[in-house]
């Protein structure tokens, strides 16, 4: 087996109006909590620039699932900081029906 060099990885952040803010994984790396602080902290300057009426309070809500670069202390650690407040991710529940989102406005 050889590793697809088609796959890419597409991070992305949305909010009611749409895709806040999005990147594209760097070919080869994986998330680890120093990229993904990185991409957290790009993502709070792409908010405070773009939408500064959102940015009025100076805090961001986040929801990410269990994966162990968001559970890792030092996301915890920059989410505390920078007043980031994260929805807790359920439990897997085999009997409950899987979320759907959307990432284009209806």
């Amino acid at each position: 087996m050889q590793k697809s060099k088609l796959r890419k990885i597409l991070i992305y952040f949305f909010d009611q109006e749409g895709i806040a803010h999005r990147e594209f994984l760097p070919p080869g790396m994986t998330i680890s909590a120093d990229f993904y602080c990185d991409v957290l902290r790009r993502l709070s300057e792409n908010v405070r620039r773009k939408s500064p009426q959102k940015w009025q309070n100076q805090n961001l809500v986040i929801y990410h699932d269990n994966a162990p670069a968001h559970k890792s202390f030092k996301v915890s650690h920059f989410l505390a900081e920078n007043k980031m407040t994260v929805i807790p991710h359920p439990p897997y529940l085999p009997d409950l029906p899987p979320v759907t989102f959307s990432s284009s406005p209806r």
